[in-house]
């Protein structure tokens, strides 16, 4: 059985498998622009955060109605549990699925018809993590913060995502204070294809309580310190940031020294079935080609529930299993 986690960075959309991409388009009436799974999975050869988003974005076509887009989360869910996860804070990107035509309404039932009974179904608690995606507008993005508001009993937080060169976080001031002022918690995306200085303006302008991706710290020197002392929590996902050429390979990956700095970092799969591998596979990896050790994946795990929005006594009982795991 694999330790205990959460994952903290996760899209749903991401998890879109290509066996469930066909049935969805099928029961959707879709013609995808690939032969069969196969062809499908030989696509899944990317450049850079661009060119995979381009077939993110194609394959998010298959996702209709409540039906679809429970069926997905259920997957991911399956899957999450199988990982060892016990918490779940899933992003979605509500504006990708509204500017086709899928309402938000749609969307959030559809996911929470199967969130809502995850931790009686799959042990794993969850909350959802409402993102905006950068390359659009501002006043785009504060729109769709307004239509969430009847929802806001389902949504924890929200975030910041997509293309990420060129789309600087101090755009989103305004939306995430008045995120804030709706009593959201707060993260966004920053430091991976960005430079480090989009860091600070997650961190000073938009209010960001964890860091999502954030590996391109380690250049700026005063930034790691104060991320090492305020404990900023890091999302890291690792077989991401080798798949989007961020990181040549995973034994060059930085974890090792985001961890030996002093700051709070944790593992995640990001987009799953797109970069060949969901949580606990990105933690086996970490421990083949950097040689982490079981403490050191104990470390992360551990701090994969203190970096979480969970309440305190679950976080509790979490951390105690964590320390009661046998490797």
């Amino acid at each position: 059985m694999a330790i205990p986690k959460a994952e903290l960075h996760i899209h749903i959309e991401g998890t879109l498998e290509p066996e469930l991409a066909f049935h969805l388009a099928d029961r959707n009436g879709i013609t995808l622009p690939h032969t069969d799974v196969h062809a499908l999975r030989d696509a899944y050869s990317f450049t850079d955060l661009q060119s995979f988003l381009n077939l993110y974005y194609e394959l998010m076509d298959v996702l209709r109605t409540e039906a679809d887009f429970h069926d997905l989360a259920e997957a991911y869910l399956t899957r999450a549990a199988a990982q060892g996860v016990r918490h779940a804070e899933i992003f979605f990107d509500p504006q990708a699925h509204t500017g086709r035509g899928v309402s938000l309404d749609t969307v959030i039932n559809g996911l929470a018809s199967a969130l809502d009974t995850s931790l009686e179904r799959h042990n794993i608690s969850t909350s959802l993590i409402l993102c905006f995606l950068r390359d659009r507008p501002a006043t785009e993005a504060m729109d769709t913060l307004m239509a969430a508001r009847p929802h806001l009993e389902r949504i924890s937080a929200v975030g910041l995502d997509s293309a990420e060169v060129g789309n600087p976080p101090e755009k989103f001031t305004e939306v995430f204070a008045a995120a804030a002022e709706l009593g959201l918690r707060r993260v966004a995306h920053a430091g991976e294809e960005g430079p480090a200085s989009y860091i600070w303006q997650a961190l000073n302008l938009l209010g960001a309580e964890r860091i999502d991706h954030g590996i391109r710290c380690l250049e700026d020197p005063e930034l790691v310190s104060h991320l090492a002392a305020t404990q900023v929590p890091l999302t890291v996902c690792p077989f991401s940031n080798v798949r989007l050429r961020a990181v040549a390979t995973l034994a060059d990956h930085p974890l090792p020294a985001l961890m030996e700095a002093g700051l709070l970092v944790t593992v995640n799969s990001d987009d799953p079935s797109y970069f060949g591998g969901y949580v606990h596979d990105n933690y086996r990896g970490l421990q083949e080609h950097l040689g982490l050790d079981t403490e050191q994946l104990r470390t992360l795990a551990r701090n994969s529930f203190t970096a979480s929005f969970l309440p305190p006594e679950r976080r509790r009982a979490l951390l105690a299993e964590v320390d009661a795991y046998t490797f």
